[in-house]
């Protein structure tokens, strides 16, 4: 995620707790669909993607606040 943006992605973690949140709730979603994929974690389809658009929207947000960082440090 963001392998390109990792300069960026580490000043933020350090500097905005807002992304850093979002980071690691991203995280921990990323490793509940892994689980479920794996079936270590059974959840109905319905639940999985559900958690899939959390992660997503989360990513989103993430990806908008790298976005702006790049942006203002231009």
């Amino acid at each position: 995620m963001f392998e390109y943006d990792q300069d960026i992605v580490e000043c933020l973690l350090n500097e905005d707790e807002d992304f850093k949140r979002l980071y690691e709730k991203h995280s921990e979603l990323k490793q509940k669909v892994k689980e479920a994929n794996l079936g270590t974690h059974p959840l109905d389809d319905f639940s999985l993607e559900d958690l899939k658009k959390q992660k997503l929207m989360l990513k989103d947000r993430m990806a908008a606040k790298i976005a702006t960082y790049r942006s203002d440090h231009a």
